[in-house]
């Protein structure tokens, strides 16, 4: 009976630490949705000077940031994409739930690569990740490599023998980078309850394609080995912690959006990681074309990231990069 006992109060507090948390972040919604302007103001200027910081890399390595969590990596006449999103989706389209293709005069425009592109890497399906990974694939003849969602997503192109449904942990050669795929979690945006649109892509026409059926798919940590040093990309704020295996890497590429919604995130991802440089990112507003001004993500607080790092280790370099500017 003490054990019955004991099971059910045990389940009543985590209930009610469950709707405390909830309540929680609900008020922090609130707060930002009062002081918006001031908010992006602080992070704008967060921004520049996260912007204006000295990051080495080595001779020949590029790294572009394009926005959202993609990135161009380029070494050697060999480029390298992550979560490459540039088509965007205006947020009508999206609250409409409108057909949602990549654009291929955007990605013509914006995907500017060095070289041969050796590969499309894709830490999860969201729209936001995925969407225009299927046209960079086609226009290049270059393979795409994530999840059985992602392999569903190409092949609902008529490009299913480019995708490579990865294994975690496995390390897959692509000319100068050595990749290889870290069980992960996405955050549970949704006020900490669940990760929006889970399960996988499972559409049967492309029409049919609207944002929330971009299913999330297996999310994914990214490691990746080029030029003597180690970049891990993790392009949704939580973890599997016990996945985590890589320490020691050189430059940490953060997802920063719904990091609040992930308990103690900073200290469990750094303290396996251990980066030298955290280059946060996912912050910008992925509704906006990437010809206008860059705008901020719903309460992404960039002007506190420094000092969130800090509090866990005095040691890691933070800085940040320019939207559609390389390093």
């Amino acid at each position: 009976m003490r054990n019955v006992l004991g099971d059910a109060r045990d389940t009543a507090g985590h209930a009610l630490g469950r709707t405390r948390d909830t309540a929680g972040h609900a008020l922090d919604l609130a707060r930002y949705a009062a002081s918006r302007s001031r908010r992006d103001r602080d992070d704008a200027d967060a921004t520049r000077e996260l912007t204006a910081r000295t990051l080495e890399l080595p001779a020949d390595l590029e790294i572009e940031w394009l926005g959202t969590a993609g990135y161009r990596l380029s070494y050697q006449d060999h480029t390298l994409l992550i979560d490459p999103f540039v088509s965007r989706v205006p947020a009508g389209a999206v609250l409409r739930g409108r057909t949602a293709l990549p654009d291929p005069e955007l990605v013509r425009r914006y995907i500017r690569p060095v070289g041969t592109v050796v590969g499309v890497l894709v830490g999860h399906t969201h729209w936001d990740h995925a969407l225009d990974t299927p046209e960079i694939a086609r226009r290049y003849g270059c393979p795409a490599l994530g999840s059985t969602s992602l392999a569903r997503l190409m092949q609902l192109h008529g490009l299913g023998g480019q995708a490579v449904d990865v294994e975690h942990y496995r390390r897959y050669e692509l000319g100068p980078f050595t990749v290889s795929f870290v069980p992960s979690a996405h955050s549970k945006l949704l006020l900490g309850l669940k990760a929006p649109f889970t399960g996988n892509i499972s559409c049967e026409a492309l029409a049919a394609l609207n944002p929330a059926a971009y299913r999330c798919g297996q999310t994914w940590g990214i490691h990746i080995v080029v030029a003597g040093i180690q970049l891990y990309h993790q392009g949704s704020a939580d973890l599997v912690d016990d996945a985590v295996r890589h320490h020691d890497v050189d430059i940490f590429l953060a997802g920063i959006a719904g990091r609040s919604f992930s308990k103690d995130y900073w200290r469990r991802i750094l303290t396996r990681l251990r980066p030298d440089v955290v280059i946060p990112m996912h912050y910008d507003d992925f509704t906006r074309p990437l010809d206008a001004p860059m705008g901020f993500t719903v309460d992404v607080k960039v002007a506190e990231v420094d000092d969130e790092i800090r509090a866990v280790s005095r040691d890691v370099q933070v800085a940040a990069l320019p939207l559609l500017g390389s390093r």
